[in-house]
Formats: structure tokens, C-alpha cells, sequence
């Protein structure tokens, strides 16, 4: 799944606000805002792709995404990692710890994220 970058910051704002109606939307645009009728030419479309869903009320309706955030921020990671890193988390992990200037207690947070997950996962097995 990819979004285009319009795409993209359509469900950044539905993620952002759960639902919303058409002028909810455009009103979360930085000045110049799109036309009211481009912001709803993109949800339409949006729509038929099946990213976003809507509740009618009466003759307007409430927008709501129907791709999960975290379902979609996930896939893009494997996607980099598949197109950059080879497929490979170490790779991918290197060069996130070394090239993204963390700080030591960035990375200490993040091993300790590691170390909890890696001890979920042997008590499931």
C-alpha cells in the first residue's frame, strides 16, 4: 500500500482527528489552503480506493480512515527495508542507530524496547 504525498496528508489529518467532515479537513491545510472542491475530489478518490470511509448525516458526511496508521507506517518500514537495506533488519537497525544521531538515551530506550520484545516473543514460543 502507498499513498500519494496528497493521499498521504489527507490520512495524516483523519489519523489526527478520528473523523471529520469536508471543512474539518481543509481547515487543517496550512495557508494557502487547497479549494474546498480539490480537498473533495482527493476524498472521493481516496474512497473508491478503499482508504477512507464515511457516515452519512443527512446531507453531509463524517470521513473516517479505514487504513489504521500503525497497519500503514509498518508497511512502508518493510518496504524500505526491502528496497534499501536488502531485506535485512540488522542492516536497516545499523544504519538507523548509527546515521540518525541519536541520542544515548534515545538508544537506550530503544535497546530497552528491543530487550522487551525479544522477551515477549521467547514467552509466546
Amino acid at each position: 500500500m502507498k499513498f500519494n504525498q496528497s493521499e498521504e496528508q489527507i490520512m495524516k489529518y483523519l489519523w489526527k482527528l478520528d473523523t471529520a467532515y469536508m471543512k474539518d479537513l481543509v481547515e487543517q491545510f496550512p495557508d494557502p489552503k487547497p479549494a474546498y472542491t480539490t480537498v473533495a475530489t482527493m476524498v472521493t478518490r481516496m474512497i473508491k480506493k478503499d482508504y477512507v470511509g464515511f457516515y452519512q448525516r443527512g446531507s453531509v458526511r463524517e470521513y473516517y480512515p479505514k487504513v489504521k496508521k500503525t497497519d500503514y507506517f509498518s508497511s512502508q518500514i518493510k518496504s524500505m527495508m526491502k528496497d534499501f537495506f536488502n531485506n535485512s533488519a540488522s542492516q536497516f537497525g545499523s544504519f538507523f542507530a548509527k546515521k540518525t544521531e541519536l541520542s544515548v538515551d534515545q538508544l537506550e530506550e530503544l535497546k530497552q524496547l528491543i530487550e522487551e520484545e525479544i522477551e515477549a516473543k521467547r514467552e509466546k514460543s
